[in-house]
């Protein structure tokens, strides 16, 4: 009975998903005509014809004593994919399932110069309305965000923006009661971060305010954004915000996949 068989594929998709096949070989690291050829399964004939064509196209390139490399036609694609949807809508369902999840406060923020810029906020149905807003900018140093984009930062970086969020909140003559890190403190909670791929905020930048962050990486596995979910201290225990951490790897991780991450 017909019915009841696979249909037949269109012409030419073997011969597509062939070349793609070929790109992912590539990709993982095969550089010759022999590893290409075993791993996706064909002649040395016909991954040869591949080759040769998407080295033409442009999809791949091919370099004496490295061999064959991606090429710069999948560089333009993936800039053009990458700004054809926007980082907020990319991670918009992962925003989504913390907030559900936890019913905290969530924030996205990228990195403006010395500052964190929020670009999307999920308001938290745990306690008072926080301050912050979609727009609004603060030290890196001072918030927990901050400090997760901050990772892959040196220590003169981080002892640098750690002075200068010092001063700015001695400016703006905000809680002058409240306890501050010394630079020696700050840097041995940064070195703990890095470690753990995560960032707190301990009340550090607003008494009462504790968050939990991670930084989202892009493709070339640079720190390009950062989420974080954050409450008053009544609804975040420092035990709630250590089993907060794999949840928010989880999104950061999700949304850097969309991004090209890997791993």
């Amino acid at each position: 009975m017909q019915d009841d068989a696979t249909p037949p594929a269109p012409t030419g998709t073997q011969t597509l998903l062939r070349g793609l096949a070929v790109i992912q070989a590539v990709a993982d690291g095969a550089r010759d005509l022999k590893e290409i050829a075993r791993r996706i399964g064909t002649t040395r004939s016909t991954t040869h014809r591949l080759t040769s064509c998407l080295v033409e196209e442009r999809y791949l390139r091919v370099l004496p004593q490295v061999g064959y490399l991606l090429g710069p036609r999948l560089i333009e694609l993936g800039f053009q994919a990458r700004e054809e949807v926007p980082l907020v809508v990319l991670a918009t369902p992962w925003l989504d399932e913390l907030s559900a999840l936890t019913g905290d406060t969530i924030h996205l923020a990228v990195r403006d110069g010395d500052e964190v810029l929020y670009l999307h906020k999920t308001p938290g149905r745990n306690g008072p309305e926080m301050r912050s807003r979609v727009g609004h900018r603060m030290p890196l140093a001072r918030t927990g965000i901050g400090k997760a984009l901050m990772l892959d930062g040196t220590a003169g970086e981080w002892q640098r923006l750690f002075e200068a969020g010092e001063a700015a909140a001695a400016s703006a003559a905000q809680w002058p009661d409240h306890p501050q890190l010394t630079w020696p403190q700050f840097q041995a909670r940064m070195l703990e971060y890095v470690a753990g791929r995560y960032a707190f905020d301990l009340e550090d930048n607003e008494p009462s305010i504790r968050c939990v962050a991670a930084p989202i990486r892009d493709a070339s596995g640079q720190i390009v954004a950062a989420i974080s979910v954050a409450s008053t201290v009544p609804y975040m225990s420092l035990e709630k915000m250590q089993g907060l951490v794999p949840v928010v790897q989880k999104a950061v991780s999700g949304v850097s996949a969309e991004l090209g991450a890997r791993g």
